[in-house]
């Protein structure tokens, strides 16, 4: 029997140890061709982005004054 020292997370755990290449098959994941990939419409208007960046700034900033 070995040592907890010696048993790695995935025997800990009971789950066996994936590599990162299966994880990403196992997601269906795709690799990154453009910034566009990376675009998301979180905002439905430049109004509410400039409301979520001025609570952000304010929430950021109100312990310091």
């Amino acid at each position: 029997m070995s040592s907890p020292a010696e048993e790695s997370p995935a025997q800990i755990w009971g789950r066996p140890r994936l590599s990162v290449e299966e994880l990403l098959a196992a997601k269906g994941t795709q690799p990154i061709r453009s910034l566009d990939d990376l675009t998301a419409d979180t905002f439905s208007s430049d109004e509410e982005l400039e409301e979520f960046l001025a609570f952000t700034h304010a929430e950021r900033h109100r312990d310091s004054a």
